[in-house]
């Protein structure tokens, strides 16, 4: 299930992220790149689709906004983060 989860992840994010840049190579450096950040999430034991999806969205814009890996993963986190509050926010009320 992990492998499938990740890399359904990707591939939303992809497709998602080349209907918005058209001139972007189906073979671009961030395609690898988002590949290397969801495996590392669920190297970390987060295993949800629905949070990988989201994770790797947010790291795909965050990279485009901060051009460095670094900062991407940091904002993809919190995003992640966030989304998990609110989310268990509306389970307890």
């Amino acid at each position: 299930m992990t492998s499938q989860a990740i890399e359904g992840a990707c591939a939303f994010a992809w497709r998602n992220y080349l209907l918005l840049h058209s001139g972007i190579s189906e073979n671009d450096s961030r395609r690898s790149a988002i590949y290397r950040y969801v495996t590392n999430l669920c190297d970390a034991g987060d295993y949800d689709f629905d949070l990988l999806q989201i994770a790797a969205v947010a790291y795909l814009k965050s990279l485009d906004e901060f051009h460095d890996d670094r900062a991407a993963r940091l904002a993809a986190d919190r995003a992640l983060a966030e989304h998990l509050e609110t989310r268990s926010a509306s389970r307890d009320a």
